[in-house]
């Protein structure tokens, strides 16, 4: 991955929308280059996926919580069935497995209190595979983003490519058996 392919990356990131001419415009890339390049990061897995972020508080979800459950058995079978259940809660944003007291962590919007109740009450503490559920009800969100941090990609490319530059400064130097060599 060189420079290009990481301001393809962090202008995507900024806006998915962009079409191929814009794209190439912002990375400095002719179109039929930039396309090759998105075209090679898609296929590489690199870009997931393409989709609109939409506003849960516009769209009447205002209460994010974030819930810690620990499983009633450690069991791969007693697991595989909390994720059943979990993959069936369309208010869960999201959902890790952890170490620690909590076996998982999981992030649930919702419109109000009475929806989490239901969702905590009816549907997470009856269910076989849980023992124990802890809820956080977020006050105020201080930063969202799904945008992922490049800088340790160009740190890398940068400390790559000054290696070659100075392995090549090094070598043609007066005095160094490459450049005795070239002169002879």
């Amino acid at each position: 991955m060189d420079d290009f392919d990481i301001k393809l990356l962090d202008a995507l990131q900024q806006d998915g929308r962009l079409n191929n001419f814009e794209l190439a415009e912002r990375v400095g890339l002719s179109p039929s280059q930039c396309s090759r390049r998105r075209a090679a990061l898609e296929a590489s897995g690199t870009i997931a996926s393409y989709h609109a972020h939409l506003s849960g508080e516009a769209l009447g979800l205002a209460v994010l919580v974030f819930v810690q459950v620990t499983l009633a058995a450690h069991s791969p079978a007693n697991s595989k069935r909390f994720q059943k259940l979990i993959a069936g809660l369309p208010e869960v944003q999201e959902a890790y497995a952890l170490t620690g007291e909590a076996d998982y962590q999981i992030k649930l919007i919702v419109p109000d209190l009475k929806s989490l109740s239901r969702i905590l009450n009816d549907v997470l503490l009856p269910h076989d595979s849980v023992e124990h559920v802890r809820s956080s009800i977020v006050l105020e969100c201080l930063k969202s983003t799904v945008r992922l941090p490049l800088q340790h990609l160009r740190a890398a490319n940068a400390e790559f490519h000054g290696g070659v530059n100075r392995k090549r400064r090094v070598s043609a130097q007066p005095g160094n058996d490459a450049s005795k060599r070239r002169a002879r």
